[in-house]
């Protein structure tokens, strides 16, 4: 996955759109006074796909979003943010089946032809009555063209900003939202992230890349290890720029998905650095990023790259606590960061020089070679500051 250099460009008021497609954003008063509700309308059948979180408590919406996605259509997508309707049993269910029926009667569509998402605080009730009477306005004020900037900060949580790029791909466009600063380590896809495009992609195929692509880019991210119960990543297809060739569209999808997981990082709660670490030469892929993801999750290596401290054992600690099971051998294994090899040789004039580079960098490397084959892989991780501590210590007071 890339980290600079994206074709796709953020999202602005001059930005392409992709034709078939109305937004409706609005106010329920979930948690304060900003956007907590926001629709996206198709004129005609889209091919939809998506991937989910693998949760044991997902929420409701997943699940519904999971039984729609079976139909292979879809013609509108109703997300709720600041509440997420996880763990409120039956009566969750009822409240979501409610607000799909009020929305599809609006839209004068069936409810199974709604993906939905919710996101925010977990165990709470959602306010129905005052949803419901947000999406009975959704016919008169839905925007065309659509304002995809709207839907994006309208799903936000904690986010500061919002994650929103467009890219042509031919006569289509593609653009992608993405929502997410904590309670991030995807297992699936991540986040609540959005990719709507005209481009007409046959629904196996465009199953077949959103999934490829976020496991390629969502799924290499950690914030705090932590999954969510609301994880979604969905694209919808209106087709009506026509057929678009499918490596491009397949390269457009990785550009823009890469770019948007890059943005979800950069502005994870408390943040002031991001860091790749690269495991090569392990026994497989999988062992890989298994040796990858320990090393960017690891509390005690967050906290050495706030501090710009070039301490390699704890790198090396994270290595070593990974399954007995792999092939690990201390005395072949070369770590390096930023490009100096810290382990096994590393002397305080260099140790001293790569405190520096990495106090002035935003971006950090680590580097592991594990010399056991021909296995490959890459986590994106970033620091553990105080401020991580202080947001998430006061989330529901």
């Amino acid at each position: 996955m890339k980290h600079s250099a994206f074709l796709s460009r953020p999202l602005d008021a001059r930005s392409p759109v992709p034709q078939g497609f109305a937004t409706f954003v609005a106010s329920a008063g979930i948690r304060n006074h900003t956007r907590d509700i926001a629709v996206v309308h198709a004129e005609v059948p889209c091919a939809v796909a998506g991937v989910y979180t693998r949760s044991h408590f997902a929420g409701a919406a997943v699940r519904a979003s999971r039984t729609q996605l079976a139909k292979g259509s879809a013609r509108a997508l109703l997300v709720i943010s600041k509440n997420a309707n996880v763990a409120t049993g039956v009566q969750g269910e009822a409240d979501l089946d409610l607000l799909l029926e009020t929305l599809s009667q609006e839209l004068a569509i069936a409810p199974d032809e709604i993906q939905t998402a919710a996101t925010g605080v977990i165990g709470k009730r959602l306010p129905v009555e005052r949803i419901a009477a947000c999406l009975a306005e959704t016919r008169e004020r839905l925007s065309r063209p659509p304002d995809f900037l709207s839907f994006a900060e309208a799903i936000m949580t904690t986010d500061t900003t919002r994650k929103a790029v467009a890219m042509r791909v031919g006569k289509s466009v593609l653009i992608g939202v993405a929502k997410g600063v904590g309670m991030i380590e995807p297992d699936m896809a991540t986040l609540l992230v959005y990719f709507f495009t005209d481009a007409r992609i046959a629904q196996p195929a465009l199953q077949s890349m959103l999934a490829q692509v976020a496991d390629r880019t969502f799924n290499c991210i950690t914030i705090d290890s932590d999954t969510s119960t609301s994880d979604s990543c969905v694209a919808l297809s209106s087709g009506l720029a026509g057929p678009v060739e499918t490596n491009a569209f397949a390269d457009a999808l990785l550009d823009v998905a890469s770019h948007l997981a890059m943005l979800v990082l950069r502005d994870g709660e408390g943040v002031t650095k991001v860091f790749t670490t690269i495991v090569e030469h392990a026994e497989s892929d999988a062992v890989a990023r298994a040796v990858a993801k320990s090393i960017a999750n690891s509390p005690l290596v967050k906290t050495a790259i706030h501090g710009a401290d070039p301490n390699w054992g704890r790198v090396a600690m994270a290595i070593g606590k990974c399954d007995r099971k792999f092939r690990i051998d201390p005395q072949r294994t070369r770590i390096s960061i930023c490009g100096t090899c810290v382990y096994p040789a590393a002397d305080e004039a260099a140790l001293a020089a790569l405190r520096g580079t990495m106090a002035a960098a935003e971006h950090i490397e680590l580097r592991v070679d594990l010399a056991a084959g021909h296995g490959r892989a890459e986590a994106w991780g970033c620091d553990l500051s105080p401020a991580y501590v202080e947001l998430n210590s006061h989330y529901t007071t």
